[in-house]
């Protein structure tokens, strides 16, 4: 900064008013017809997309990769690795929105042929989308999708250069990302993946992940099934085995089930890692919220009436004290805007003005004031009585 004088400095405020208004009198009475900084917000945040699929693959047994791209031929929107993609599904009268994390990479989408792609894996009776998207999405389908949403992914000014992913399942999706964009050269860190699996040939995108190992990017599947066979790390992954592949100073991100976060932040806290040093994704909506501290169980099998105000018209739907907000309003449906569907983003945000509910405490991501003034996120939110809540107008 450089000083020029006390009367200098303390005159420069003015000097820049008279500065613009003289600038407003010399230019032109023509409008201007492009506005070029919003010409660049759009580009960068243009909000919901019109996306068309333009492959369907097998990722293994049980899953599969779809590739998108906007319908219109533009750019996609920038996004980091690590960070998921909301599309909308009309089934029957309802839209229903679900988040994924995006398996390709960052660079893929800013290519000649620009995509995007999201790995689904089949569900285990609870996932009635993930099983549509394998068996019924095809070629040429469409959809609404808002991608790069979520704080999941590498921030150098916060995160240790080396990396320990801890991934279960179809949790190794953002890390997929990752590992890909540090394999083209766009991001900078030593990421290893400790890969945990039932049996090897059900082991997501595996071709794909050991295609790319490299001197910076490092694949570990450790298997917890009977496979005498196998000649990889086995069982879970426990302290010892994280420790074993860490670095002096590592960032661990964990991508999983809801079980594996339990068991995880048990095992990191053997190896004492800071809280700085650890990432957990968010896991979706509570698979059984009844096994969460402070669950009222004795209203497990009840349900209530859910009154629900939008502008100057009220429904009455059911609501089952073990589902959430979301699931009674989708049932119902009533469009109700979601992302992350984990308590995060808020973009359920709701106003509760009669009644009470139970709020997840792992899903619990309000503002203090939002807790002050009885707002909720609905995704998270399970009601404990006759609930009445105001949505905005879709």
């Amino acid at each position: 900064m450089k000083i020029k004088g006390f009367l200098k400095d303390v005159t420069g405020a003015s000097r820049v008013t008279k500065a613009r208004l003289n600038a407003f009198e010399s230019a032109s009475s023509a409008p201007e017809k492009t506005d070029p900084i919003a010409e660049v917000v759009k580009e960068w945040h243009p909000g919901k997309l019109d996306l068309v699929v333009k492959e369907v693959r097998d990722a293994c047994k049980t899953a599969k990769t779809v590739r998108f791209a906007r319908a219109d031929g533009g750019k996609l929107p920038f996004f980091y690795a690590g960070q998921y993609i909301v599309l909308d599904f009309v089934i029957g009268d309802s839209v229903i929105s679900r988040p994924y994390s995006i398996s390709s990479a960052p660079f893929e989408a800013r290519g000649e042929d620009p995509f995007v792609e999201i790995t689904v894996r089949r569900s285990r009776g609870d996932g009635f989308i993930a099983d549509y998207i394998n068996d019924s999405v095809k070629v040429g389908d469409t959809f609404k999708g808002l991608m790069g949403c979520g704080q999941f992914y590498y921030e150098p000014l916060r995160d240790a250069k080396h990396v320990v992913a801890l991934a279960g399942g179809v949790g190794i999706t953002p890390f997929a990302s990752m590992a890909k964009e540090v394999a083209n050269g766009t991001l900078d860190m030593d990421l290893t993946i400790l890969y945990g699996s039932v049996s090897s040939d059900d082991i997501v995108m595996k071709a794909e992940l050991d295609a790319i190992q490299s001197d910076k990017v490092h694949i570990v599947h450790v298997l917890s099934g009977d496979e005498p066979d196998w000649q990889g790390e086995k069982g879970f992954l426990t302290a010892d085995l994280i420790k074993k592949y860490s670095a002096e100073d590592t960032t661990y991100f964990i991508c999983g089930p809801q079980a594996m976060y339990t068991f995880l932040r048990g095992e990191l806290a053997k190896l004492n890692a800071p809280k700085r040093r650890v990432r957990f994704e968010v896991f979706g909506q509570a698979k059984d919220i009844t096994t969460f501290p402070g669950y009222p169980l004795e209203l497990k099998d009840k349900t209530f009436n859910l009154t629900v105000r939008r502008g100057v018209h009220e429904d009455v739907i059911p609501a089952k004290a073990t589902e959430s907000l979301v699931v009674a309003l989708e049932r119902a449906g009533i469009r109700i805007e979601t992302g992350c569907r984990s308590g995060e983003c808020g973009f359920c945000r709701t106003k509760v003005l009669k009644g009470s509910v139970y709020v997840c405490p792992e899903n619990d991501g309000r503002r203090a004031a939002d807790k002050d003034f009885n707002y909720v996120h609905a995704c998270a939110a399970y009601p404990t009585s006759d609930v009445t809540i105001k949505i905005p107008i879709e």
